[in-house]
């Protein structure tokens, strides 16, 4: 899953240069806001172009209707395919992706699956975390949610490191980057979800009840 591509950068000025800007423009936010320092503008356009992306992360939550903290790994292939993993002590706990506009939640140790859209507002009932598919990948990358109450990124050397969001509703988002590659060859089957049969289903209240999330 981890198998490297060569980075997919232009060559042309022209084609950077309003990239650069437009990114530029979308860390408005994070300029207001951010104590840490920014990267510079071609390091931060060349995170904001990711177009795959695989890394484990520390991540907590506390909102309206969920407070958690937890380990998830993560990839994510533009322009819509994510896969989110929570593991446990004897396997995953969680197994989510996203793909072509279909959100599919498998919970293996209680045999239940949760099968619904892919909308802001279906991630943010399963998972508590508000936002789109892209803004959920932009916020990985360095881009702040066009809504976001408070963002703050503090980079490494090519991407954020640590992040920490206030969202619309104001979820606060605060997640730990321990390991991340870009550039990756993601295989279909990482973006399959795992088999289900025989599986019942769920609604999303009942699988984040599951993952003891709070209802």
């Amino acid at each position: 899953m981890k198998r490297r591509e060569p980075s997919r950068r232009s060559s042309s000025p022209r084609l950077r240069r309003p990239l650069e800007s437009a990114v530029a423009a979308g860390l408005g936010l994070s300029l207001a806001c951010a104590t840490a320092s920014l990267p510079p503008p071609r390091v931060a356009a060349s995170a904001a172009a990711t177009l795959s992306y695989s890394a484990s992360l520390q991540v907590s939550v506390s909102g309206p209707d969920v407070r958690g903290r937890t380990r998830v790994l993560l990839a994510f292939r533009r322009p819509d395919a994510i896969r989110i993993e929570i593991p446990g002590s004897s396997g995953a706990r969680l197994v989510a992706v996203v793909r072509a506009g279909r959100l599919t939640a498998v919970l293996p140790a209680e045999r239940a699956v949760f099968e619904g859209g892919a909308e802001r507002s279906d991630l943010g009932a399963l998972l508590g975390v508000d936002l789109a598919p892209a803004e959920l990948m932009d916020v990985l990358v360095g881009v702040a949610p066009p809504d976001a109450r408070d963002y703050r990124a503090r980079w490494g050397e090519a991407l954020p490191r640590k992040i920490e969001a206030v969202l619309a509703d104001g979820t606060r988002l605060k997640a730990t980057v321990d390991d991340a590659l870009t550039g990756l060859l993601l295989p279909e089957a990482a973006f399959e979800p795992p088999p289900h049969p025989g599986y019942r289903p769920v609604d999303a209240a009942e699988a984040r009840r599951l993952l003891g999330g709070r209802p």
